[in-house]
């Protein structure tokens, strides 16, 4: 798939890995000048793609947050797309709620919404001077119709479907366009370490997992990325407050006999 998205500027959080970097790399390499922003270094990932920079953002700082939307505005004059890709979960903790450890409830909300929440509003600031912009929020099947043993980031997940169609009734008027994805399973480091790698927490509860997706398979970050491109595309400008879902039939309906 090939947008033009040249002259535009996009700032990717969470993105010096796994889906995150797979959207930073496709809007990059269909026109766009990427700001790739993680907690973590981001300059290899940045490095493969020509006039792109890494930023430090932890978006649970507010400071780091403006200060990467300084650096944008020096090095490129503008921010027309924002994609809230960063998020945590957690490996360790998957227990039923009597049991979900408050402090994990709380490192999940402050990074999954509120961190959503604050680079948004940053970006909503600059986008509402410019009259334009496009707000593509990463959130998951999972605040769509919850799993098991997740209640925080099942909370924190529907927070941002939500979110997301607030931003759009709000932003709209000012030539803001917000939408989201919502991936089902996704073959990354993290679900390698959950499900698909050999040494898999959960390794046992993969194939009982991919029996309830119809195509039979995770996806892939570039089916993401893809994803986000439409979404991202100066033609696609009438979709608004809408939740993509890409997650291979898993949402649509019981995929095994009863």
């Amino acid at each position: 798939m090939k947008v033009d998205l040249s002259g535009k500027v996009s700032l990717v959080t969470g993105a010096a890995r796994g889906i995150g970097r797979a959207i930073a790399d496709t809007l990059a390499a269909n026109g766009s000048r990427v700001v790739y922003a993680d907690c973590a270094d981001a300059g290899p990932a940045a490095a493969n793609s020509p006039g792109c920079l890494a930023a430090r953002m932890d978006i649970t700082s507010r400071a780091e947050i403006d200060a990467a939307m300084q650096r944008t505005l020096a090095e490129f004059g503008r921010l027309d797309i924002l994609v809230n890709n960063a998020g945590v979960n957690t490996l360790k903790h998957r227990v039923t709620i009597d049991q979900f450890p408050r402090e994990e409830w709380d490192r999940i909300l402050a990074v999954d919404l509120t961190g959503l929440y604050q680079v948004s509003q940053a970006a909503a600031q600059i986008m509402r001077t410019q009259q334009s912009g496009r707000i593509i929020n990463i959130a998951s099947i999972v605040g769509l119709v919850p799993l098991r043993l997740q209640c925080a980031f099942a909370a924190a997940k529907a927070g941002v479907v939500n979110l997301t169609k607030a931003m759009a009734l709000e932003l709209g008027p000012h030539g803001i366009l917000v939408n989201g994805v919502a991936p089902g399973s996704v073959i990354t480091e993290i679900t390698k370490q959950l499900f698909y790698g050999d040494d898999g927490t959960f390794k046992d509860s993969a194939r009982r997992l991919i029996d309830h997706i119809p195509l039979g398979r995770p996806g892939t970050t570039d089916e993401i990325a893809v994803a986000v491109l439409f979404l991202a595309a100066p033609e696609n400008s009438y979709t608004h407050g809408h939740i993509l879902t890409v997650d291979g039939g898993w949402t649509a309906g019981y995929a095994r006999e009863f």
